[in-house]
């Protein structure tokens, strides 16, 4: 039986705690260290009148233990200091040896070094993801976009749940994603698109607002269990608000309905082993070619063998099926079907001046 959510955080703070006291020790340690140098340089500098290098070297080789001879004959009172400086050096190193043994024994070392390189890799995002919430929805969501090969981090206030995101390798940041701070160690500023799938409304609502205020081009989807909650989620500034218990309906129903629509619309939009693919791409006439050209003109499905479902107009005007005559404009949303291969090469005839504008998934098996 595993343990318990409270358990597991009793745990992860005990392991903190022993971190920070190991830390401390190895502190004093080295303060201490450092002190008997200094004791032992002054005393052999102004007892025996030697000079400062003398001095400096017969303390060391008198911590070090290493049997050299004396720097110039001592007197009886420095021979016994030399004595107490032997033992009180084998005190101090054999502690810091055995804090070392502690530490490196029980991973605090490897731990702080991965947390410096977890620290890296979210030091380096730009245009990611940020997930808020790991909750069976937020574990599902980091799911998807690590099949879609999507830089992201998650942000929990768990420490349980950021651990259990940790052994998923997921860069995470522990922390209240409703606080300013969180999201800009986030770099929100740098990031395309949030998803708050806290389990309240009202975290959910805080994140969008916060996140908005921060980076007002940002996208935010935001998860909602009521309808109430989902046009206050709007009013706040979310793009898109989803609601679990709505949308479990309608599609425990279309299920019910039509279950090979579904069926293949699941297999395009989701999972790891998939034939075909479902894009979106953004053209602009800063670089794409085909702007003010019909789609018979622009030949893409030729080209490319990619099929053009729809097309949403930047005034969201939505063309399903769209016809040859069909113009191409700037800012227009193409909605796309087709293989790795095909939406690539799409890709590469939409955006040939910028081919990392659509994110598109790593070959397949």
């Amino acid at each position: 039986m595993g343990l318990g959510s409270s358990s597991q955080e009793n745990l992860l703070n005990l392991i903190d705690r022993q971190g920070r006291r190991l830390r401390q020790e190895l502190m004093a340690g080295a303060i201490t260290l450092g002190g008997l140098f200094v004791v032992g340089t002054a005393w052999y500098r102004y007892v025996e009148d030697w000079t400062w290098l003398d001095a400096f070297y017969m303390t060391t080789i008198t911590l070090a233990t290493v049997g050299f001879g004396e720097t110039h004959p001592l007197s009886p009172a420095s021979r016994l200091f030399t004595i107490l400086l032997i033992l009180m050096g084998l005190l101090t190193i054999g502690y810091m040896v055995n804090r070392f043994t502690e530490a490196f024994i029980q991973g605090y070392f490897q731990d702080s070094l991965r947390r410096r390189q977890e620290q890296k890799v979210i030091e380096r995002l730009a245009d990611h993801y940020i997930l808020c919430g790991y909750g069976r929805t937020g574990q599902q969501i980091a799911f998807e976009f690590a099949v879609e090969n999507i830089p992201f981090v998650v942000i929990d206030a768990s420490p349980e749940v950021i651990l259990q995101a940790k052994l998923r390798d997921y860069a995470v940041l522990q922390g209240d994603a409703t606080l300013d701070e969180i999201l800009l160690a986030a770099h929100i500023e740098r990031a395309i698109c949030i998803v708050s799938a806290l389990s309240s409304d009202a975290e959910n609502l805080y994140t969008v607002l916060s996140a908005k205020t921060l980076n007002p081009k940002i996208r935010a989807i935001a998860r909602a269990s009521s309808e109430e909650a989902v046009q206050k989620l709007k009013r706040a500034g979310a793009d898109e608000v989803v609601s679990p218990y709505i949308t479990g309906g309608k599609r425990l129903a279309a299920a019910a309905l039509r279950p090979q629509v579904v069926s293949f619309v699941d297999g395009i939009l989701t999972g790891a082993d998939r034939s075909f693919y479902m894009e979106e791409f953004r053209i602009g006439a800063e670089d794409c070619p085909y702007i003010g050209q019909t789609l018979r003109e622009a030949q893409l499905r030729a080209q490319s063998g990619a099929l053009i479902l729809a097309i949403r107009r930047q005034d969201h005007q939505l063309i399903v099926g769209p016809m040859g005559d069909t113009h191409l404009l700037d800012a227009d949303a193409l909605i796309c079907l087709g293989t790795v291969e095909q939406l690539r090469t799409l890709n590469q005839l939409l955006c040939p001046l910028n081919p990392a504008r659509v994110r598109l998934p790593k070959n397949h098996r």
